[in-house]
């Protein structure tokens, strides 16, 4: 491992800023300095100029401290198990600059506490310089070999139902954290008796996923009887009425990754797929528009939460069709209250919260930046918002977002040829394309249709994502490039990879297709070989898409990719047979044979059987308010206040 000192990490302003938070848990520190630090993984010895080469893609940011630093070392690094997305980014730089030796740069930052104490660190201001979720604070340099470590990879796991039935299901439900409801553990469990076998883990966590809150909306579509009246419609089929009563306009709706509207005819500038000559093409310029949420990850890690949860909304608009381009988009948050420290307001109370979920002011201090940090990055200017904050007492509770609302939306275009998804024949090719499979996101499907505080701590970390926007830049090329050959465009299906990773990805875009399909768990492109077959199949890396494109396309698909540096691998094809198979060459095995009526079949539909609560309302006492304070608490209440902030954040 090769240590190589950089600049320093902050400004002299957030510099100050950090030692005034700390100081207010440790007034014996009298001062800070941090600097980056790389750790660098070789597999041969670099030369001189190789490390000339290195030296000068690791020196940037500010200028170098005048002074050596001095103090205790604390050195802030991403937990061990996780490659970092700077990581992934510097080691592709390192490796695309003449550097094929290196296998992976990673960064930290080397914080040295001066004071009077001189020998041991206050571990109460560990959260001030590290995220706990994302990263570990050690104290020796070396210890940044844990980085590397490889272990051996394990293999999938039976859940013994055939010979412990219902029991089995219940445990494995709690351990790998499926979120699966009572009816359908029994559903689960009469199916593999009807099949006469064990299902494996990896069966069992992508039927999580696939059926989870988050993927299938099960509460929206449940059957819902209100004071022993039953409903005539589910929440789904209310919100789908405005466009059942008024279609005008509206070309596709819930059934793709975002609706289309009709947009106007104009003039687009792309490459004739001919001549190769870039120009203006006169065509129909339709919109696509979308808004979804991204709460529990950013509940957990706010920056990175809010980061993949516009990433993976710009990636939903860019598989629409046959390919589509995203445009601009907007971001929003509703948090509790803020209790802004040495600036509480009246109608706050701090009531606390779970030890596991982010303050309403971390959330609304590094969730703003994440989402800003995808958009500027991939290149999608953020254009609106909506930013609020809510507490209210209401039969005996006290109810507010403690678990946030994060949206994430936009509106993109796409061309009237490319619309509709068309079934694909068997023997197509069924590709991923974007980054590797990391042991990021696992299980975060299951993980959102979760209670906030229902799910272990581990099950929580296990679904922090992390966000690579430059990575998803390659992927929109590709696609862009695709579309713009108009009828010769090789994507026949695609789909983005969002909850339950390629686990929920795969199978959709298969059954949507019209197909099963097989596919080989080690064509998945890995960066951790010490992964079980679950996390290479479930784990919800980001920054990927999955299609289906005909053999004789191929190599058109293949050369775009190549051009635009953006990873792919053929990782099976479509079959006839309406079945999803999974093999592990690497032990000889099938962690997936399952058919596909059991994955998308009709398991128990969820009945909400409710009574209307009656809250005691208070009479509300205007006496003592004067109209100047009314109006000074309504104006600074961040409902009504700014929200600009939102936008302009973009431009840091």
């Amino acid at each position: 491992m090769l240590i190589l000192q950089g600049l320093p990490a902050f400004s002299e302003f957030r510099k100050n800023k950090l030692l005034e938070s700390i100081r207010k848990i440790d007034s014996s520190i009298s001062n800070i300095s941090a600097q980056y630090v790389h750790f660098t993984k070789v597999n041969d010895k670099l030369t001189e100029d190789e490390l000339k080469i290195l030296n000068s893609l690791l020196t940037y940011g500010s200028k170098p401290d005048a002074v050596k630093p001095k103090g205790i070392l604390c050195l802030v690094l991403p937990r061990p198990g996780t490659i970092s997305a700077w990581s992934t980014k510097a080691t592709n730089i390192a490796h695309n600059s003449g550097l094929p030796a290196i296998r992976r740069i990673e960064r930290g930052i080397a914080f040295y506490f001066e004071g009077s104490n001189t020998h041991t660190i206050n571990k109460s201001l560990y959260p001030i310089i590290a995220d706990r979720m994302t990263e570990t604070v050690f104290l020796n340099m070396f210890d940044a070999e844990r980085l590397f470590e490889e272990h051996e990879c394990s293999m999938m796991e039976p859940i013994p139902i055939i010979a412990e039935e219902r029991s089995a299901l219940k445990k494995a439900n709690i351990n790998l954290g499926l979120a699966l409801a009572d009816d359908e553990i029994d559903y689960l469990t009469e199916t593999f008796k009807k099949l006469n076998r064990d299902p494996t883990d990896v069966e069992l966590m992508m039927f999580a996923q696939a059926n989870s809150e988050h993927c299938r909306h099960k509460i929206f579509n449940s059957k819902w009887t209100i004071d022993g009246k039953n409903q005539d419609k589910s929440l789904f089929d209310m919100i789908k009425n405005t466009y059942k009563k008024s279609k005008k306009g509206v070309l596709s709706a819930y059934d793709d990754n975002a609706a289309v509207i009709t947009g106007n005819v104009g003039n687009r500038f792309y490459p004739d797929p001919k001549t190769k000559i870039y120009g203006s093409k006169t065509e129909s310029i339709n919109i696509l528009i979308k808004v979804e949420t991204h709460n529990h990850p950013t509940a957990i890690s706010p920056f990175s939460g809010a980061g993949t949860g516009s990433g993976g909304e710009i990636r939903d608009e860019g598989a629409v069709g046959r390919g589509s381009k995203p445009k601009a988009g907007l971001t929003g948050f509703a948090v509790s209250n803020l209790n802004i420290p040495s600036f509480l307001q009246p109608w706050e109370d701090n009531y606390g919260k779970p030890n596991r979920i982010a303050s309403p002011l971390k959330i609304m201090l590094d969730g703003p930046l994440g989402g800003a940090a995808f958009n500027n990055e991939f290149g999608r200017p953020n254009i609106c918002g909506f930013f609020r904050t809510f507490e209210i007492d209401y039969c005996e509770e006290r109810r507010g977002y403690h678990k946030p609302i994060m949206i994430a939306g936009g509106y993109g275009n796409i061309r009237s040829e490319d619309i509709k998804k068309f079934d694909f024949k068997p023997g197509c090719k069924l590709i991923v394309i974007g980054g590797s499979a990391m042991l990021i996101g696992l299980g975060g499907g299951a993980a959102s249709s979760m209670e906030s505080g229902s799910s272990d701590e581990d099950l929580d970390f296990a679904s922090v994502q992390r966000q690579n926007p430059e990575m998803q830049r390659r992927c929109q090329e590709v696609i862009d490039q695709c579309w713009q050959l108009d009828d010769q465009n090789p994507i026949a299906f695609i789909h983005d990879v969002g909850a339950g990773g390629l686990s929920n990805a795969f199978p959709e875009l298969v059954k949507d297709g019209g197909c099963g399909g097989q596919f080989e768990l080690r064509n998945i492109p890995s960066d951790d070989t010490s992964m079980s077959p679950l996390a290479i199949w479930c784990n919800e890396a980001q920054e990927r898409y999955v299609m289906a494109v005909d053999p004789e396309n191929l190599a058109v698909f293949e050369d775009i990719c190549k051009r635009e540096m953006c990873p792919y691998a053929i990782v099976g094809e479509s079959l006839e047979a309406k079945k999803i198979i999974l093999s592990d060459k690497k032990f000889g095995s099938n962690p997936i044979d399952m058919p596909m009526s059991v994955l998308f079949g009709k398991p128990p539909r969820m009945h909400k059987n409710v009574k209307t609560k009656k809250n005691a309302s208070k009479s509300f006492d205007l006496s003592k308010i004067t109209i100047e304070e009314a109006i000074n608490r309504v104006v600074k209440h961040p409902t009504v206040a700014s929200k600009s902030f939102l936008i302009t954040i973009g431009d840091r």
